[in-house]
């Protein structure tokens, strides 16, 4: 986080402290993420991104036994290869360079958009995903539950659509529809709109029916039928249910498995570490504050520490006991702390006392 820029006003503050009961000294500049890296294009933001999503497992003190973590690391294998553009944005210089590297690298069909509709709205909105093709289709090929024939008709339907959100129905059979959308290769359209902020409220019913929401593919050719919405917003402009069917073609989203456990982790993550600079006076906090309630007051690994570990003492609390483990399978900090720079709900900047501090937009 070596790079910053200067704001146009500096805000006057006190000296913190660590309950969060007095602002933080302000010198004005905002760090950035990406002073630290050097990516040549998206594909390797993308696998920095998805490789450090995690904690390792501790080895010693762990507070899980090994069905739990046995369960952690298989949700964590079952996620899908999604990575958000906000996330993306937060670590490169420039988000008009990578937008445009993405459209290109979608209509070469190397990347795919994966689309959450109507999920909040402004700063709130979760917005575009991308995903690699050539993993998606590997999991395609490794589907024990679709035959070879229905795989290859699958991906064939992929390429010759690379920027294309959604598949007509008269494409596939009713037996081949209904078994990728069991298989999560393809979701139902939906009209639903959900305008209320999921950050209002952490609760399940503000989540929606995230399997069914979840969709894949990319902003749609002016013109098409995808542009504005598919068949359905065109039901719904012309009168909705009452007046005569358009046509009696439906459309299905290209999707990924599993891609609602995906966001409905990315949600609460981001609640929760919403929550967390709540509970400081001003709403921000010291990025090292942050991240220790983050991992929900584990013990540092000081020298202290280490040693009455050695002996078999206790230290505090257990990661399996913790927020960060119990409900987000050991999800990194910097990780979701990246997820909301990008999503524009926090900013990181430099105290000139106690370091990086970070604050609610």
């Amino acid at each position: 986080m070596a790079s910053s820029k200067r704001k146009s006003s500096k805000r006057t503050a006190s000296s913190t402290t660590d309950n969060g009961d007095e602002k933080l000294d302000d010198t004005g500049v905002i760090a950035s993420l990406a002073a630290d890296l050097s990516f040549r294009d998206v594909p390797q933001y993308m696998e920095y991104i998805r490789y450090r999503m995690f904690s390792d497992i501790p080895e010693k003190s762990v507070g899980m036994n090994s069905t739990r973590i046995a369960e952690v690391l298989n949700h964590r294998k079952n996620l899908p290869p999604i990575v958000t553009i906000a996330h993306v944005d937060a670590l490169s210089s420039s988000s008009t360079k990578t937008e445009r590297e993405i459209v290109q690298l979608a209509q070469a069909g190397v990347l795919r958009r994966v689309t959450i509709p109507h999920r909040g709205v402004g700063a709130a909105a979760v917005g575009d995903g991308i995903a690699s093709v050539a993993e998606w289709q590997r999991m395609v090929k490794s589907h024990a539950d679709l035959n070879e024939a229905l795989k290859d008709k699958y991906i064939s339907l992929m390429n010759a659509n690379p920027t294309s959100a959604t598949i007509s129905n008269l494409a596939l059979t009713s037996s081949e529809i209904s078994a990728l959308t069991t298989a999560g290769f393809l979701t139902a359209t939906t009209a639903s709109d959900t305008r209320s902020s999921f950050f209002a409220s952490p609760g399940a019913g503000s989540l929606g029916t995230l399997a069914s929401i979840s969709s894949a593919g990319s902003r749609h050719a002016a013109g098409s039928l995808a542009a504005v919405g598919g068949a359905e917003a065109m039901r719904h402009s012309s009168g909705g249910g009452t007046g005569r069917s358009l046509t009696s073609s439906a459309y299905y989203n290209f999707s990924l498995p599993n891609t609602g456990s995906h966001i409905r982790l990315l949600i609460e993550a981001r609640i929760h570490l919403l929550n967390l600079l709540k509970k400081s006076r001003f709403r921000e906090a010291p990025v090292d504050v942050l991240r220790e309630r983050w991992d929900g007051g584990v013990s540092a690994l000081d020298e202290v520490t280490k040693a009455k570990k050695a002996r078999g003492a206790f230290t505090g609390v257990l990661p399996g006991r913790t927020k960060k483990w119990k409900q987000f399978w050991g999800l990194r900090f910097e990780w979701i702390l990246e997820e909301c720079v990008g999503s524009g709900l926090v900013e990181i900047f430099e105290t000139g006392s106690v370091g990086l501090g970070v604050r609610m937009i």
